[in-house]
């Protein structure tokens, strides 16, 4: 699977860690930036570009990362398309996918060790969307929203 990663400078050495081992595992790795360390780097210039390749490449995820993931989940969750997850568990990094058909998973790189944060990442990658009609009717209802700003047909 092609995974597009994107990440500040809170998250720079997470960022290279989760995709060594998305490459260990096989993944084809679309780094999105930072390429180098820069404290005064914006988020939204990495977060949104790797967000925006997940949405024009269906079959591919995205994982972004911050310092607490929230600002990172707000961005990509604002291209249009995306549905992109806070991930702070493997419960919860499954869950998103599982229910949510969760493209790309947020990971607040400051509030979890460098090997959990791994780890995390590879449980969001590694689980399938359960296709459950309840949880795509949801889905769908978000999707007509999103087009129409409505919820009703």
């Amino acid at each position: 699977m092609r995974i597009h990663i994107g990440a500040d400078h809170a998250a720079f050495e997470a960022k290279n860690a989760i995709a060594d081992a998305l490459r260990q595992a096989g993944h084809q790795v679309v780094d999105h930036g930072a390429h180098l360390m820069d404290p005064e780097d914006d988020y939204p210039l990495f977060i949104i570009p790797a967000a925006q390749a997940v949405a024009q490449e269906p079959g591919s995820c995205g994982v972004v990362l911050g310092g607490s993931g929230n600002g990172e989940v707000i961005a990509a969750n604002k291209v249009p398309g995306i549905r992109a997850a806070l991930i702070h568990s493997l419960e919860t990094a499954r869950l998103a996918r599982q229910h949510n058909d969760a493209q790309v998973a947020s990971i607040g790189a400051r509030m979890h060790s460098l090997e959990d944060c791994v780890a995390l990442a590879l449980a969001f990658v590694e689980t399938e969307f359960s296709g459950q009609a309840r949880h795509q009717r949801r889905i769908d209802q978000i999707d007509r929203y999103e087009a129409s700003g409505r919820l009703d047909d």
